[in-house]
């Protein structure tokens, strides 16, 4: 009986063995592949930003020139007021 026992225990032991060693390898190809994954995802996000950033700076942009140009216009009507106003020709 003894030697039985013995025999299954090391039939255990070493099933235990093989069949725990794929899960291993498994868990760290599952990490391995959650790193690529968010390593990606940091990827997409920064972009993401980039391009947000680059849009806004382009309204901004336009923004600013639609303004200018405007106040250009209303400094010109002004000083043609002006000079209206002081031409002693009129």
């Amino acid at each position: 009986m003894t030697a039985c026992r013995t025999a299954v225990l090391s039939a255990f032991i070493l099933g235990s063995l093989f069949l725990g060693q794929p899960r291993i390898s498994r868990a760290q190809e599952s990490t391995k592949q959650d790193l690529k994954d968010a390593g990606h995802d940091t990827k997409d996000a920064a972009k993401d930003t980039g391009r947000a950033t680059k849009h806004a700076a382009k309204k901004t942009g336009h923004a600013v020139k639609k303004g200018t140009n405007k106040a250009a216009g209303k400094t010109e009507e002004g000083a043609q007021k002006v000079k209206d106003k002081t031409d002693p020709h009129d």
